[in-house]
């Protein structure tokens, strides 16, 4: 099945790209969660909008890119989440927690869907989380998980 990618997807491609997929890959994960839309003639237009928009938000050379990563390395992200008496979160820190974390704690504006989690965080103390700011250029940087 052809569909449009309206998202970046980790081995498949970014926003704006038309991959050929399995029907159930697009039929059951893609497309419900708005990662993509089927492709259609008429689609072609969407395609030029996704990429604009992509060019607008993307860092467009590698040095910007080191730039951003020299910033960001040099903040220290603090999140307070709810905790439980063990130091166990009630549900998990989202990559958007953690966008706003570096935001509020003065470091660049960084794209939600740009922040990897390896292992979901549940519990209290220090995590490392990585940012993909280009296709060659990953930030990574520490989280400290506080109580609140």
């Amino acid at each position: 099945m052809k569909i449009i990618l309206t998202h970046e997807v980790s081995g498949l491609g970014t926003a704006g790209d038309v991959v050929d997929v399995k029907d159930g890959y697009a039929r059951n994960y893609l497309v419900p969660r708005g990662f993509a839309i089927r492709w259609t003639k008429g689609g072609e237009k969407d395609v030029e909008q996704i990429r604009r928009g992509r060019k607008i938000r993307e860092i467009a050379t590698i040095e910007q890119a080191n730039e951003v990563k020299g910033r960001l390395e040099g903040v220290n992200v603090k999140l307070a989440v709810r905790a439980g008496d063990a130091g166990r979160l009630f549900g998990s820190v989202t990559p958007a927690d953690v966008a706003s974390a570096i935001k509020a704690a003065g470091g660049p504006d960084v794209d939600k869907r740009r922040v990897e989690i390896g292992s979901p965080i549940k519990t209290l103390g220090a995590h490392q989380i990585s940012v993909r700011l280009h296709a060659e250029v990953v930030a990574k940087l520490g989280v400290e998980v506080v109580a609140a």
